[in-house]
């Protein structure tokens, strides 16, 4: 009986070479470790021999393996290439993508829309959410890329693009600040979060009473609860929608900067890197139009 490899499994085989490690091999394919386990066994059973080997807490290629390696690289890209030559609905590649609420109305739509005329194949999966997470999920392969904000000289990877400074905002609706005796009403994300923080870290120094208001893991229901006269809260400058009014001379104490960076996985595919670089400059043109 003539041997038949399964190209699913020679398409996860090649990107665990690619990706470093068959763990994010399984998070950029969207499966299961068990079920990537579950395919390099039925290679090895279809090849009739050993193709990996334990290597501390991964795999590493036999002398087999890696001789099946480059055959696989050719028939997955023969594979693709006929598929698409057809009109097939070839799985094209994909980029995971992380950034904060504030760059996802304006930084995504413009990357994309530049991105799209370079490389219309590629799956694009954008994660807006929770700032204090990218960087670690960038390090361990769950994101390609991420836009995140760090705390000035606390981050020693990723690329700066910009120190952003922080001031407090309220909604016009709100006639003025509490005196200073009384409590300030925060509407501020829930923990943890860098501008809650710097918030809250600052308000102790100063000795000012400050009390919650509202606290929520959308930006939308910060600026919301902003414009019916909830509260104060911080960020910068960048994203601030009409309603929405940066306070000043209100006897409230001075507020920290952040950072802007950009964090990548190591030896991104050209598709990845391409992205990166168009969202970078994207990201610093808006920021320049916003400052």
């Amino acid at each position: 009986m003539s041997t038949r490899f399964d190209i699913d499994a020679l398409r996860t085989m090649v990107a665990g070479v690619d990706a470093g490690s068959f763990a994010r091999a399984a998070v950029q394919l969207s499966r299961s470790q068990s079920a990537v386990s579950m395919q390099l066994k039925r290679l090895e059973e279809q090849a009739g021999q050993a193709l990996f080997e334990r290597k501390g807490r991964g795999l590493a290629l036999t002398e087999a393996g890696d001789a099946l390696l480059a055959y696989a690289r050719r028939i997955v890209a023969l594979h693709d290439e006929a598929a698409a030559a057809l009109g097939a609905a070839a799985q094209g590649p994909a980029i995971r993508v992380g950034l904060p609420q504030d760059f996802y109305e304006d930084v995504i739509p413009e990357a994309m829309t530049r991105f799209a005329r370079l490389r219309p194949d590629v799956h694009v999966e954008v994660r807006a959410g929770r700032n204090y997470a990218l960087e670690d999920e960038v390090h361990s392969g769950k994101l390609d890329m991420a836009l995140a904000f760090a705390q000035p000289g606390r981050s020693r990877t990723g690329t700066l693009l910009a120190t952003m400074p922080m001031f407090w905002y309220a909604g016009t609706r709100l006639a003025a600040v509490p005196p200073r005796a009384d409590a300030l009403p925060l509407v501020l994300f829930d923990h943890p979060c860098l501008f809650r923080q710097s918030a809250l870290q600052v308000l102790e120094s100063s000795g000012r009473p400050w009390r919650l208001a509202l606290t929520t893991p959308s930006l939308a229901g910060v600026w919301a609860a902003l414009k019916f006269g909830h509260g104060v809260t911080v960020r910068t400058a960048h994203g601030v929608p009409r309603g929405v009014r940066r306070l000043t001379g209100a006897g409230l104490p001075r507020l920290p900067a952040l950072d802007l960076r950009v964090f990548a996985r190591s030896n991104p595919p050209p598709a990845a890197q391409a992205f990166q670089e168009i969202v970078e400059a994207v990201a610093r043109a808006r920021i320049s139009g916003a400052s």
